[in-house]
């Protein structure tokens, strides 16, 4: 499938107003499917299964995308100033699942930066996400 999916779910303003939120330490729109996306499955919903990534190869093209990579990182890289909060307190309870999904998913790309396996760390002492580890 193409990542054309999320570049157009981003467009608009969507992810101007996604990294707003994240700075800003407190999530209120509906973006995280397409902002911090997960493993395909994991999630029951229309939404999660439509922006759900299919494989290793396809989170790694994602985080290889010229502007979706470079997006995740910078929305990442947003919450690592809010780790003294905790995940769910910036995301809620259900998102804060999604991005220790993300994270663990994008932390197994080889070559990923190690600002995904850093957030692991800050924000879930360092635990993955089983079902994202799957092959």
């Amino acid at each position: 499938m193409s990542l054309d999916r999320f570049v157009e779910a981003q467009a608009d303003g969507v992810y101007e107003t996604a990294l707003a939120e994240l700075v800003a330490g407190h999530k209120q729109g509906h973006w995280m499917w397409f902002i911090f996306p997960q493993r395909k499955g994991l999630g029951v919903s229309q939404r999660s299964n439509f922006y759900g990534i299919d494989s290793l190869d396809e989170a790694a093209a994602y985080l290889a995308h010229p502007l979706l990579g470079p997006r995740l990182l910078c929305c990442a890289e947003a919450m690592r100033g809010h780790a003294d909060r905790g995940a769910v307190s910036v995301l809620g309870t259900v998102d804060a699942a999604k991005f220790q999904s993300c994270l663990t998913l994008f932390a197994r790309v080889p070559g990923a930066p190690p600002l995904f396996a850093q957030l692991l760390d800050d924000y879930f002492g360092g635990v993955r996400d089983p079902r994202s580890q799957a092959d």
